[in-house]
C-alpha cells in the first residue's frame, strides 16, 4: 500500500511541475497569424500601431468616431483568438457611430512578444495611449474588456480616466477562476499571472455594466456577482439566464450596451477630465 501511495504522490507533484511549467499555455491561447480587418468584415477599420513602454509595436484594430461626436471604445479581448473574432461587436458599435479599437496583445495575430500579465497590461497601456494621441480621453473614452480582458480593463478603469466600464464574464481574480475549476491544486501559490480585479473594483467611478451568462462555464457568474459587490459605483448588471460565456450576442448584450452608452449610465462624472501623454502613459488631470 505504501508504494501505491508513493507513484501517487510522485505522479501528483509531476502534474504539478506540468501546471506550474506550462501555465501560460494554458491561460493565453493565441492566433499567432496575422489576420485582416477586411477579411472579417470591417474595411472601413485600419491597422494601427500602439508603442508599449518596453518597446513593442502592437497591430490594433481602429476606426474613429463618426464626427468624433461619440465616445470611442477600447475593447480589450479575452485569452483566445484574434481581433477579427470580435467583429460582431466592432461592427455594431461601428454602425452605431462609435469609434472602437480593438486592442492587439503581445504574441496574439502576428504580434512580437510573448503574452503574461504584465505584458498584457503594458500592452493595454500603449492601446489608450495611442487613443490620447487620436484626442480621446476622458469623457470620450469607454472601456470594454471581455473575459481575460477584464483583468486588464479593471486595472485601466483605475489609471485612466473614462466614461464609462463595461466588462463582459468578470471575475474577482484568475486566481479564484483557477481554485474553482482545480480545487485539488495550490493554484494559488503557483498561479503567476492572479489578475486580480478584486483588488482595483472598489477604485473604479465610472458607471459600469456588467455582462454575464448565468450558462456560463467557463468563468462561474458567481465570480462576476462577487466583483459586481466589490464597486463603490454605479453598476448595471446584465445576466442572461441562457448565456453562456462566448454568445452573449446572440442573447442581445449588443442591444444592452447601446442603451448603456446612451442613456445616463454612459455620461461620464463632471470631475473627469480630459488627459494628456506625459512620459509613455496618460494622466488624469483633475481641477
Amino acid at each position: 500500500m505504501g508504494w501505491l501511495l508513493a507513484i501517487l504522490a510522485l505522479l501528483y507533484v509531476a502534474f504539478l511541475a506540468m501546471l506550474t511549467l506550462q501555465q501560460e499555455k494554458l491561460i493565453f491561447r493565441p492566433h499567432r497569424g496575422r489576420v485582416s480587418p477586411s477579411d472579417w468584415g470591417l474595411a472601413d477599420f485600419r491597422v494601427v500601431q500602439a508603442g508599449t513602454a518596453d518597446g513593442l509595436a502592437l497591430d490594433c484594430w481602429y476606426r474613429p468616431a463618426d464626427g468624433l461626436t461619440k465616445p470611442t471604445i477600447a475593447l480589450f479581448p479575452g485569452n483566445a483568438g484574434h481581433p477579427g473574432l470580435r467583429a460582431d461587436k466592432a461592427r455594431a458599435l461601428a454602425d452605431a457611430g462609435y469609434g472602437v479599437l480593438i486592442a492587439g496583445y503581445r504574441g496574439y495575430a502576428g504580434n512580437e512578444g510573448e503574452p503574461s500579465e504584465k505584458g498584457l497590461m503594458a500592452d493595454g497601456r500603449a492601446a489608450l495611449d495611442f487613443l490620447v494621441g487620436q484626442g480621446v480621453s476622458g469623457r470620450k473614452l469607454v472601456i470594454w474588456g471581455e473575459s481575460l480582458g477584464t483583468g486588464i480593463a479593471v486595472p485601466l478603469a483605475v489609471e485612466r480616466g473614462l466614461a464609462a466600464l463595461i466588462l463582459e464574464a468578470p471575475f474577482t481574480s484568475l486566481s479564484d477562476v483557477a481554485a474553482q475549476r482545480y480545487p485539488f491544486i495550490p493554484v494559488r501559490a503557483l498561479l503567476r499571472h492572479p489578475f486580480n480585479s478584486a483588488a482595483f473594483m472598489a477604485e473604479v467611478h465610472a458607471p459600469v455594466l456588467i455582462l454575464h451568462g448565468r450558462a456560463d462555464r467557463t468563468i462561474p457568474v458567481a465570480l462576476g456577482e462577487a466583483l459586481e459587490a466589490l464597486a463603490t459605483t454605479t453598476v448595471t448588471a446584465w445576466r442572461p439566464a441562457a448565456g453562456a460565456h462566448t454568445d452573449l450576442m446572440a442573447h442581445g448584450a449588443m442591444a444592452q450596451v447601446l442603451a448603456f452608452l446612451g442613456g445616463e449610465a454612459g455620461k461620464p462624472s463632471p470631475v473627469e477630465m480630459e488627459q494628456v501623454r506625459s512620459g509613455g502613459r496618460s494622466l488624469i488631470v483633475r481641477p
